[in-house]
């Protein structure tokens, strides 16, 4: 998602489309979120990868935890579409539920800030919550 670290890996390489929803539950897994099966709704954002040699390393970055599968999404406009996904498959003993299916509302991302040096100078980027 937008604002979250894994984000950088879409780079230029993926047009984000706009919001949409999938079935399933969320989990928060401390830095990242979890989707796995259940009865919920969860949100998220939709991309369409320009490039198809981004799966591939869309697939190191989620990780060994994470399987990318195809799932019937829900788009903003309330079309439906075949997207893949990733469904968490690691332990969740110590994930929290996300009841409402929305990590970023979960979870804020952290905001990059710039302050000011002596002179007025932009100092380097500092991260803040």
């Amino acid at each position: 998602m937008r604002g979250y670290a894994l984000h950088q890996a879409l780079g230029s390489r993926s047009t984000f489309l706009g919001a949409g929803e999938v079935r399933g539950r969320l989990l928060d897994l401390g830095r990242y979120p979890g989707l796995i099966d259940g009865a919920g709704r969860v949100r998220g954002e939709i991309y369409r990868l320009d490039d198809p040699e981004l799966l591939p390393v869309l697939d190191r970055e989620e990780g060994y935890n994470f399987e990318r599968c195809r799932a019937i999404v829900t788009l903003a406009n309330g079309r439906h579409a075949r997207a893949w996904v990733y469904r968490y498959r690691g332990p969740q003993n110590r994930a929290v539920p996300i009841p409402d299916g929305d990590y970023r509302r979960a979870h804020r991302p952290a905001m990059v800030v710039r302050a000011a040096g002596r002179r007025g100078a932009g100092a380097p980027p500092a991260e803040a919550r």
